[in-house]
């Protein structure tokens, strides 16, 4: 099983958004991010699209769920902030692929855990805004993890 973990796409700064930081939307730039990641990869299997529910990680996913034919469920467990034992659990019980949607200060963490239950990783970890890491889970245990850069970068798997 795969699961698509995305950093949301580039969204509007933080000083220049005033009201509540979930309610900040995705920029330009991020808008076409989101876009673009519908034509990134082959997203045939995919049976879910959970998100944080920030309005910037719910922009990221919209097109690709809508494409998939896919609802865009809110998931608070992928806020920002979140356990990250809890969004692997999360991983873990998905009865298909699933996209999931969250945040920079989640996906390192992630990761972090990933690499300390043994599934293979590259020597370059990155979470670029709009970028993805594809996990996979043989059903008992996470094998690998890869990175592809953000669909408006030279998009490449490290």
């Amino acid at each position: 099983m795969r699961s698509y973990l995305i950093r949301h796409a580039v969204a509007l700064t933080r000083p220049g958004w005033g009201p509540s930081d979930e309610l900040r939307p995705l920029d330009e730039r991020g808008l076409r991010q989101a876009e673009l990641l519908v034509g990134q990869r082959d997203w045939t299997g995919v049976g879910a699209v959970l998100t944080s529910p920030a309005l910037r990680c719910r922009e990221t996913v919209r097109p690709l769920a809508e494409r998939l034919g896919l609802h865009v469920t809110d998931e608070p467990v992928l806020a920002e902030g979140a356990d990250p034992s809890r969004v692997l659990a999360l991983i873990e019980a998905a009865p298909a692929d699933t996209v999931l949607c969250t945040h920079g200060d989640v996906i390192p963490e992630v990761v972090r855990l990933l690499h300390l239950r043994g599934a293979e990783l590259p020597a370059t970890r990155r979470w670029q805004k709009g970028s993805t890491w594809v996990i996979v889970h043989d059903g008992e245990r996470f094998v690998q993890a890869r990175y592809t850069a953000p669909p408006d970068r030279a998009s490449h798997d490290l």
